[in-house]
C-alpha cells in the first residue's frame, strides 16, 4: 500500500469537501439544526460532507471500514479503516466562527498510517503518513523547541456535555493558566492538534473527545516530532479520548499537572 500516494488523493479530497463547508457557510440557516445530545449539534452540512468524503474514500480502498461522527456508512473493515470528522467545530461553524475543519485519518489494524486536517478558515492542509514528515500545504513543520512550560501557549477545551469532572478540570485551568504564557480554546480538537505539530501550540490537553476529533492530528503531530499520550502517560490517546500532546519538551512538565488532578 501506497500511503503517500493516498494521502496526498485525501488531501483533495479534504480539500473539495472544504470548498463545499465554505459555500454552505455563506448562506447557513441555523434553523436546520438538529440536536444528538445536550449542546451536541449536527446539520445538514456536516451530513453531505460525511457522505462526499465517504463515497470519495471508498474508491482508493474499496475494502476499508468507516468510523464516522455522522454515522453515515459505520461499517467496519477487517484491516484498514478509515476514521473521520467531516467538520470539526460543527459549534463554531454554526455560530459563524471561522475555525473548523475537515479531519480523515486512516488506520491499519490499530496503528494510524495516514492523517488529513484541512483547516477551511485559512485554507491550510496538514498532512502525514506512515514513516513520514508532517507537512502544511507542501512544506515541511515540525513542533516548537520550547523547552519551559511557562514560555509555552497551550491549548484545551472546554466539556460541553459531560461536566461530572469539571470541578477537577477547572482546578487544572487554573494551575495551567498561572504556569504558561496563555491557554487557548479554539473549539475544533482537530485544529488544536494540528497547530501543535506546526507549532503555533506547544502543547494541547482535554479530556472526552472522540477517535474522530483526534486521529488524524495525533498522527500528524507525532510525525512532526512531538508526543502524544493519554492522561495516565501512555499510548492510548484514540480510545480513552483524554489527550496530552506537546512538542515533546513539556511533556514531564504538564502531564506531573494534569496528574495532580486527574489521577
Amino acid at each position: 500500500m501506497n500511503y503517500e500516494n493516498i494521502c496526498l488523493q485525501v488531501t483533495e479530497i479534504a480539500k473539495q469537501t472544504g470548498q463545499f463547508i465554505r459555500n454552505e457557510a455563506q448562506n447557513f440557516n441555523a434553523e436546520k439544526i438538529e440536536y444528538k445530545g445536550l449542546n451536541d449539534m449536527v446539520s445538514y452540512v456536516d451530513k453531505t460532507a460525511e457522505e462526499r468524503i465517504i463515497n470519495a474514500l471508498a474508491k482508493i480502498i474499496p475494502e476499508a471500514g468507516f468510523i464516522g461522527e455522522e454515522n453515515t456508512n459505520n461499517k467496519i473493515g477487517e484491516t484498514y479503516n478509515w476514521i473521520i470528522d467531516p467538520l470539526d467545530g460543527t459549534t463554531n461553524f454554526i455560530h459563524g466562527i471561522p475555525t473548523y475543519a475537515v479531519s480523515i485519518a486512516l488506520k491499519k489494524d490499530n496503528e494510524l498510517v495516514i492523517g488529513v486536517i484541512y483547516e477551511i478558515g485559512r485554507n491550510e492542509c496538514f498532512y502525514a503518513w506512515q514513516h513520514s514528515k508532517a507537512y502544511l500545504n507542501g512544506k515541511e513543520i515540525r513542533v516548537s523547541d520550547n523547552a519551559n512550560l511557562e514560555k509555552s501557549l497551550v491549548a484545551t477545551g472546554f466539556p460541553y456535555y459531560d461536566f461530572k469532572r469539571q470541578a477537577a478540570y477547572m482546578a487544572l485551568f487554573n494551575e495551567v493558566m498561572q504556569k504558561c504564557h496563555g491557554l487557548r480554546r479554539i473549539g475544533a480538537a482537530a485544529v488544536d492538534l494540528a497547530y501543535t505539530a506546526c507549532g503555533r501550540f506547544d502543547a494541547y490537553f482535554e479530556y472526552n473527545l472522540k477517535p474522530w476529533d483526534i486521529a488524524a492530528g495525533i498522527l500528524i503531530v507525532k510525525q512532526a516530532g512531538g508526543q502524544v499520550f493519554d492522561f495516565d502517560g501512555g499510548d492510548n490517546a484514540l480510545h480513552t479520548c483524554d489527550i496530552i500532546a506537546t512538542n515533546g519538551k513539556v511533556s514531564t512538565e504538564l502531564q506531573q499537572i494534569v496528574n495532580k488532578h486527574f489521577k
